[in-house]
């Protein structure tokens, strides 16, 4: 049964095409449809959902920790930018909030397990997402995770979360007792491992209202989330789009620049004009300038996307507990 991915940037659904045609991450359908638009039946038959795809880095993330394609579970990143220092400061105001969106499939569909993340400063948007999960029965666990202490070359400062339906848990024990108990073994799909366990329903949330029955936190104001219309764009792989082998200190200093560049454990940093260190772009990424929109897309992708490497730390920590 193929993996279902949702994400609405055109230019990251085709990247992501381009993956699962090169086998990097698992087989499945690409959905561009704003995640508000998408309805319970539309993820009937699918093994695993991952919403907010991205670059697919929670199915390379699954894949890296042991987690095999055919076993079901979802996974989203809801948009970061309402909640991030370097975001507007909207919030839960902020009609990039879609948690709401994403809480009423789960709620229809009830996922065994799911797998999410958000920058770690949004402590409150965490409170949310534990209070409604806690509220379907399912047992959460979270913890913020640097992706430098996982073998990355940045902070990228995240709170990882897990969840796990508590009911489907115990009815899988109840039904593995009764297997045993009868001496047979059975070819019955395990349900604390399918995505079946859904309601028949089309009903859909009101979105005219952010409040999609969910608690509402401190400072909640209602605003409308009607999404302007997306038109499609073909996406191919470009030299037009920035590929590149990065640059060295030597390219830097010969583009004029005369910012401060160090050193530390082979790599190079270059210290901005916020007062920030920085790397200078890794080997296929070129930095921006100025009036080459090109590359723009794919930086924006990258920013937009998780790193594998603390995703799959967090994921092993998980299997040694499920």
């Amino acid at each position: 049964m193929p993996a279902y991915y949702n994400e609405i940037d055109p230019y990251a659904a085709q990247w992501l095409r381009n993956l699962i045609t090169a086998g990097h991450i698992a087989p499945g359908d690409v959905d561009e449809r704003s995640i508000e638009d998408v309805r319970p039946d539309d993820l009937r038959g699918y093994t695993q959902c991952h919403f907010f795809a991205g670059l697919g880095g929670w199915s390379r993330s699954l894949r890296v920790a042991g987690w095999p394609d055919d076993r079901p579970v979802w996974t989203g990143s809801c948009p970061c930018q309402p909640f991030s220092v370097a975001g507007k400061g909207l919030g839960f105001n902020d009609p990039r909030h879609l948690w709401p969106a994403w809480y009423w499939l789960i709620k229809e569909r009830r996922p065994a397990i799911l797998f999410g993340e958000q920058v770690a400063a949004a402590t409150d948007w965490l409170g949310l997402v534990r209070h409604n999960l806690e509220a379907l029965g399912y047992a959460v666990g979270a913890m913020p995770i640097e992706a430098a202490s996982a073998g990355a070359e940045h902070f990228r400062d995240r709170c990882w979360f897990m969840a796990h339906d508590a009911q489907q848990r115990a009815g899988a024990r109840r039904l593995q007792r009764g297997r045993q108990q009868r001496g047979t073994s059975g070819n019955s799909q395990d349900p604390a491992g399918s995505i079946s366990h859904c309601y028949d329903t089309e009903r859909r949330p009101d979105h005219s209202s952010r409040n999609v029955d969910v608690w509402t936190p401190p400072g909640w104001v209602e605003s409308s989330s009607d999404a302007p219309e997306r038109g499609a764009r073909d996406v191919v792989d470009d030299p037009g789009f920035g590929w590149g082998e990065g640059w060295t200190e030597h390219e830097f200093r010969s583009r004029g620049f005369a910012a401060a560049v160090a050193g530390i454990d082979g790599c190079q940093y270059v210290e901005c004009p916020d007062g920030k260190w920085r790397r200078l772009p890794p080997p296929r990424v070129r930095w921006l300038g100025n009036g080459i929109p090109a590359r723009v897309a794919k930086l924006r992708a990258i920013g937009n996307a998780i790193d594998p490497r603390p995703a799959a730390e967090f994921i092993r920590a998980a299997l040694e507990v499920i």
